[in-house]
């Protein structure tokens, strides 16, 4: 595949498993690991214990809610700022665009790593576009996929930032979350998922929208996968499996791994 490909899991995933999983992740070719940030765990730990362990890989938080953790509480102590990845989100805030451009300002004094914003209406994209490296999608189908792209990009043109080298054009990068299983054994699980966001209403309402269901954008095989090929920037194959046991993620790596050189062939 001509697009990025990386592993994404949940930061509810030990951190010995994650430590035991980053090597492999990193020679098996893929271009990052994603921690999701739910309750219960800190992603910015979990990419720490990768990063220990990793050389080239790059890491990435997918994404921080910083209704719930504000970008002046996040510790980036011991992540390798080139290759690290601030994804973060509103959450639930009541003032969704001024939390997460205020955050993105306070990131920016912090840190040089990449900041991308989760983003699901257009107003929010258009804020990653503009003032961030670009936003993190979820839940599209190819053609929805290729159609945000399309719209960051053009968005972003144009836009540039003050630096010591004078302006450079912002990328509006798209990278985008497609739920994976490689076996019938995680189905369940991936209806699971699907059905838990088809109940949120700002996702049932953009799924109506645009006119498919969330098992429509996922993936379930390789020719799925390769459908997915020159449509956004990056594309995240979020890990979902029976039990996210450390056997069964090392056989999802070097399964999606698998499809990924057969497509090369």
């Amino acid at each position: 595949m001509r697009t990025p490909v990386s592993i994404g899991i949940t930061n509810l995933t030990p951190q010995a498993t994650v430590v035991a999983l980053a090597p492999r992740i990193e020679r098996l070719g893929f271009h990052a690991l994603w921690v999701n940030d739910l309750a219960g765990a800190d992603s910015l730990e979990r990419l720490r214990g990768a990063a220990a362990v990793t050389e080239s890989l790059h890491l990435a938080t997918g994404v921080i809610p910083l209704d719930r953790r504000p970008a002046s509480s996040l510790e980036l102590d011991g992540l390798p700022e080139p290759r690290t990845t601030l994804g973060i989100g509103s959450g639930r805030a009541p003032k969704p665009l001024a939390l997460v451009r205020e955050g993105i300002d306070a990131l920016r004094e912090r840190s040089d790593a990449a900041i991308v914003v989760g983003a699901l209406g257009p107003r929010m994209r258009e804020l990653a576009a503009t003032r961030s490296d670009g936003a993190l999608l979820n839940w599209l189908t190819p053609t929805a996929a290729a159609g945000a792209t399309a719209e960051l990009h053009r968005d972003a043109a144009g836009v540039a930032t003050d630096s010591a080298a004078g302006s450079a054009a912002r990328e509006g990068r798209s990278v985008l979350y497609a739920r994976t299983i490689v076996d019938e054994a995680a189905r369940p699980a991936l209806e699971r998922e699907a059905a838990s966001y088809e109940s949120f209403p700002a996702y049932a309402a953009n799924f109506e929208r645009l006119g498919f269901a969330a098992l429509d954008a996922t993936v379930t095989g390789a020719p799925a996968l390769a459908a997915y090929d020159g449509t956004v920037d990056e594309l995240v194959l979020r890990a979902i499996t029976p039990g996210n046991s450390l056997d069964e993620l090392e056989r999802f790596v070097e399964r999606t791994a698998e499809w990924l050189a057969a497509d090369a062939t």
